[in-house]
């Protein structure tokens, strides 16, 4: 529970539509980088079942450059403004900026989604602690720009498990609140494509960190990989991949296609319930 939202993460899995405002997203690069066409997107989302809305501003699809702090900002803090007036599910702001969160929370956002679990902005874990905001620590190995560049683990899950263990206990460190912290394995992020599908088949590792689990798999070349399939034909693969998510213990599934994954996490849900 924060600010006026209420989730209760054991009655059914939430879904966090994604909103790019980006001209070089891996999926939907351009889609929707003019405001008129992200807000538009963003209430389509909200129509479909969307849980939460993600604005990002900065692609961090493999080898992606970062992008200037007034660029991200011209992107996407009129787009969470107008969006903020309008619907009155919880936005997220996808960033590792604290300035890009600030300014975001302060235009109407509720959430920080940090691909980098606080480790590269300093200032991030107090800013969020003094909004009292939920954060989404993820796990990734090393940058956007050299995180696929020949990934490997040791451990895979020991050595996951462990970085969110020390990011769950710098956040708590930092002021914030155990129960607004949300943790991500970080499909993708510098992970082989086999990495990936062993995690997705092994999330019930994670539930010894205590955290609800939010798994973003959408699209991703994994996918592709796995069905020989270009990214615009991936849906079906990525329904697959969100079915076996929530089966194994997601709590909040992050997806371009908020549609066709509410009907696969409603009946998946049901499918979950029903009585033996």
């Amino acid at each position: 529970r924060w600010l006026d939202y209420n989730f209760n993460l054991d009655s059914k899995t939430f879904i966090m539509g994604i909103l790019n405002i980006t001209p070089d997203s891996f999926f939907d690069g351009g889609m929707h980088f003019h405001e008129n066409d992200a807000v538009k997107h963003g209430l389509r989302m909200v129509a479909e079942g969307a849980d939460i809305i993600d604005v990002g501003g900065e692609s961090t699809r493999p080898f992606s450059d970062p992008i200037p702090l007034d660029e991200e900002l011209r992107r996407v803090i009129p787009v969470i403004k107008t969006l903020a007036q309008e619907i009155d599910i919880p936005i997220s702001i996808d960033t590792y900026k604290s300035e890009v969160a600030s300014q975001a929370i302060e235009a109407g956002a509720t959430m920080v989604n940090d691909i980098s679990a606080l480790k590269f902005d300093p200032a991030m874990g107090q800013l969020i602690a003094d909004a009292g905001v939920p954060i989404v620590l993820m796990h990734m190995k090393g940058t956007p720009k050299n995180m696929q560049i020949n990934p490997a683990y040791k451990d895979l899950f020991s050595e996951i498990t462990d970085f969110l263990r020390k990011a769950i206990e710098q956040a708590i460190s930092s002021g914030i609140k155990r129960d607004v912290i949300i943790i991500d394995p970080g499909i993708g992020f510098g992970k082989s494509f086999d990495d990936n599908l062993k995690i997705i088949n092994n999330l019930h590792t994670f539930s010894s960190l205590g955290q609800p689990l939010l798994v973003g798999p959408s699209n991703k070349a994994f996918i592709g990989h796995v069905l020989g399939l270009s990214v615009e034909s991936r849906e079906t693969g990525t329904m697959a991949t969100v079915a076996a998510s929530v089966l194994n213990g997601a709590n909040i599934v992050r997806v371009h296609n908020v549609k066709a994954a509410k009907e696969t996490v409603t009946m998946i849900d049901a499918i979950m319930k029903a009585e033996t």
